[in-house]
């Protein structure tokens, strides 16, 4: 059995998988067919929800990838067969010729100068500007190692040329380089190819391709984005003037039967598209519109994100409005955008801008990378998996993350990254498994009783910082401050060249103190301690100055006081550097077990996987009996029956000799620290263990609205699905509500599940009595990726949909009607009904969760 894992694909996806697998101490080779890793995130400027600057989050992650001493990063190869079984597949891979060998390449840049072969459309600004035949993919390309394009290059084709490899003083440039097949063998495989846009030229209608200032939404990200080819200043692609209006138009490409366009929803388009009207707004006072059917903002904090956008950035908000086509003024190539009104009238407005919201398709050669590895694609052209298996293809020991799985963001991305990463593990791990050896670092200087020696990075981050602060004043001031021996200022602190930089200096500069001003030591402390090291310093011998989140994001508009703040801010971090001194950590055995908290599905299938990598766990459930609230649910998923895919699961953890279970349990208490809890329940003894999961889930909403509890033409989803189930379901006129418990003042987020869930009943109604009247009143019909199909289902069985809006009077309930105010009608419409179904969303079960939060001292969010 082979110890080592085979991740394909260098996106978020991809490298949150190999991260998670080489700190285990797997041997991981990530491979991408790209010179570069990062995928599509590398190329986003912000990230919703929360509008961290994407490079700012990923950036660690690449650079940690490069310097994992148990990650070969390959780029630039492609798989090109694979064989062998679970636990010991052998791999061919295609090593494609680069012509710059990356062991000798600095990438410094000086051959790209020389490069007479200019005019190349750059894939990585997705054409917007061009580039030479000789070029590094971007300035935070890991690995930043040159490459040229074989087929434009003068010397590969012609013979004549040749100034590139005159003007490399480390003559990394070698024009016969070959392309050359290697071949690895690892014990499981995660397939992470990632996704590719919608090719927006076939909405013929939008004009674009043919109307310059039409641009998809992937494009205007690196117009935005301060690494692209405007440095984050926002211009009108015809006149290079600033925009005044700019329509934002979802959906392009996706919820669609027609020819070419796709029937599912793309999951991000909505998210991403409030996420650029907020952040376009930043920059400049303008107007913003988005174009939409339904909003769907169904993750965690997505609802909040939707209501600021409206609220605090004045974005309109056009609901169950679809653009019919779009004209251009020839003469001043404006784009009058024609679209029917909440009223059904036609209206024309004229924008300077229109982005289209493209959807998420499957990676090209979708098909030959299947069969390639022996796995299936589904009816989409996205990898097969299962509602229960949702990580497993069809061929055991590989593994699928990502947006390879089915349109998704990144958040859901990482997560199901580190779920494959533990699958994977599990066909590596066993009893006769070693780690990998850990890094070995350069010993440490002596600083005891010297002079502290100081040096000072000063970071632009792209224009998060420089487009503020005058970075070239912050990094002069520092040189006139004492100790400080070396201040530079660097584009991106967190690329990788910088980092290696970093290190290098402490050697020639004989530094004893490191001082970065650049953003939030959250995410970045443990990329620049790690520099240190790398350069023989002591890693608690650092410090950060936060010129990003405590000065350039709070004073945007204030560049003089930014810039005396910064410098404020680096004083101070200077400061504190002097006195700092060196510390040394100790190792702590571990406690090898871990105790998971919740015996649903979720609790359950975690424990199967901690107990697949050998360790053991005590599983906790306070109910009598495993499997939560996946109990009350009887529909068929994928073909199975919930009821016996939940048996089948208590059945596996309860033969599982690692997995000890604690039924009708109380936690007392959780005291010690990371690697070394203690387990304390109620009436039992204590459990020493090493890692604690939650999973405790949640219930559904005990609706208090339209005489619940009282009228028995009132139930819920729950008693709907059963009824329906043992058929003593006989409404004849059903009305589902949706949104009962969630979406209002006291409850904002969206429980995600109410939607699919009613078009799930409401297809069964109708297929048990097809002269049932269904009506589903919403305010937004959310069923996102390939749950669209229930919607489109249920529409062509003749389900009814009516819309309210947000602000408009609640449905009103009589006992015998239904009435409500129809957006889609502008009038008011009452509708008979015998059964009437609420939606009751999710409610978290506040006090359980905010006690167990206390006894391991972490936070809960405001939803609970």
């Amino acid at each position: 059995m082979s110890k080592s894992a085979l991740v394909i694909g260098g996106g978020i996806a991809g490298i949150q998988a190999s991260l998670d697998l080489a700190d285990r101490g797997i041997h991981v080779y990530l491979v991408d067919k790209d010179p570069t890793i990062g995928g599509v995130m590398c190329r986003l400027d912000k990230t919703f929800p929360t509008n961290d600057c994407s490079a700012c989050i990923l950036s660690p992650k690449m650079a940690d990838c490069a310097g994992h001493p148990n990650i070969d990063v390959l780029t630039y190869h492609e798989v090109q067969k694979v064989e062998g079984e679970a636990g010991d597949f052998k791999v061919t891979v295609l090593k494609k010729a680069r012509y710059v060998n990356p062991k000798e390449c600095t990438g410094c840049g000086d051959c790209l100068a020389k490069c007479p072969v200019k005019n190349i459309p750059d894939k990585y600004e997705f054409g917007l500007v061009n580039r030479k035949a000789i070029y590094i993919p971007h300035a935070q390309a890991v690995p930043r190692v040159a490459i040229i394009d074989a087929e434009r290059c003068n010397m590969i084709q012609k013979g004549k040329c040749g100034l590139c490899a005159k003007n490399c003083g480390k003559g990394a440039i070698h024009y016969d380089d070959k392309d050359e097949l290697i071949t690895i063998e690892v014990g499981s495989i995660i397939a992470a190819p990632g996704f590719q846009v919608w090719n927006a030229q076939q909405a013929t209608e939008y004009g674009y391709g043919r109307f310059q200032n039409v641009v998809t939404a992937i494009e205007y990200e690196r117009l935005m984005c301060a690494s692209g080819p405007h440095r984050g200043h926002i211009v009108v692609p015809s006149n290079g003037e600033d925009p005044k209006k700019i329509a934002y138009i979802q959906c392009c490409g996706s919820r669609s039967e027609r020819t070419g366009w796709k029937k599912y929803c793309s999951s991000v388009c909505c998210m991403y598209a409030v996420k650029q009207a907020m952040i376009t707004k930043e920059h400049g006072d303008l107007q913003e519109d988005i174009f939409f059917m339904d909003i769907r903002s169904y993750g965690k904090e997505f609802e909040a994100y939707i209501h600021r956008g409206e609220r605090e950035y004045g974005i309109n908000m056009h609901r169950a409005a679809r653009v019919s086509n779009i004209e251009e003024d020839p003469e001043t190539k404006k784009l009058l955008v024609n679209y029917t009104d909440k009223a059904g009238e036609p209206v024309t407005d004229e924008f300077d801008m229109v982005v289209l919201s493209v959807g998420l398709v499957p990676p090209e050669g979708a098909q030959e990378f299947a069969d390639m590895l022996g796995i299936e694609l589904n009816e989409y052209g996205f990898c097969k998996t299962s509602v229960y298996h949702p990580l497993e293809t069809t061929r055991p020991g590989i593994f699928v993350t990502g947006a390879f799985a089915a349109p998704k963001d990144i958040p859901t991305s990482v997560a199901e990254a580190c779920g494959s990463a533990a699958k994977a593990g599990a066909w590596i791990v066993d009893k006769d498994f070693t780690p990998c050896a850990p890094k070995v670092y350069p010993p440490e200087k002596d600083v005891e009783g010297k002079e502290p020696r100081i040096g000072v990075w000063v970071c632009h981050c792209g224009i998060n910082i420089g487009s503020v602060v005058d970075v070239p004043a912050v990094t002069e001031y520092a040189k006139t401050l004492p100790n400080v021996v070396l201040a530079q200022e660097s584009q991106y602190a967190c690329a990788q060249d910088c980092l290696e930089a970093i290190s290098a200096a402490i050697q020639e500069h004989d530094l004893n103190r490191v001082v970065v001003a650049s953003c939030t030591p959250r995410t970045h402390e443990p990329l620049f301690r790690e520099a240190c090291r790398n350069g023989g310093l002591n890693k608690y011998l650092y410090n950060m100055a936060n010129i990003r989140d405590q000065c350039s994001w709070i004073h945007m508009h204030e560049h003089e006081a930014a810039t005396n703040k910064a410098k404020d801010l680096l004083r101070m971090s200077i400061a504190k550097a002097r006195l700092l001194e060196p510390l040394v950590g100790a190792e702590i055995p571990v406690t090898n077990a871990a105790a998971v908290i919740g015996g649903g599905i979720t609790g359950m299938s975690a424990a199967l996987d901690i107990a697949a990598q050998g360790y053991p766990v005590h599983l906790v459930e306070r109910e009598n009996e495993l499997g939560g609230y996946a109990r009350n649910f009887r529909f068929k998923q994928d073909g199975v029956d919930v009821q016996e895919f939940l048996a089948d699961l208590i059945k596996k953890v309860n033969e599982n000799d690692l997995i000890t279970v604690h039924l009708g349990a109380t936690v007392k208490d959780i005291p010690g620290y990371v690697g070394n809890f203690k387990l304390q329940l109620e009436g039992e003894p204590e459990y020493p263990v090493g890692a604690v999961l939650f999973a405790v889930g949640a219930s559904a909403y005990e609706p208090t609205e339209y005489n619940f509890g009282k009228d028995p033409k009132v139930i819920t989803q729950t008693v709907a699905e059963k009824k329906i189930q043992d058929g003593s379901f006989d409404g004849k006129d059903v009305v589902f509500i949706q949104c009962v418990g969630s979406r209002n003042d006291k409850v904002a987020y969206c429980s995600r599940v109410c939607c699919a869930q009613s078009c799930r009943e409401a297809i069964e109604i109708k297929m048990a009595n097809p002269m049932a009247n269904v009506t589903i009143i919403h305010k937004d019909i959310r069923t996102y990726a390939f749950r669209e199909e229930l919607y489109l289902r249920a529409c062509q069985m003749g389900v009814k949909f009516l819309r309210y809006n947000e602000g408009e009077p609640l449905p009103d309930y009589d006992g015998n009607a239904v009435k409500v105010f129809d957006a889609t009608l502008g009038a008011d419409v009452e509708i008979p009904v015998d059964t009437l179904v609420l939606a009751a969303g999710i409610a978290p079960d506040r006090e359980n969760k905010e006690n167990l939060a206390k006894m391991v001292k972490v936070p809960i969010s405001k939803d609970g």
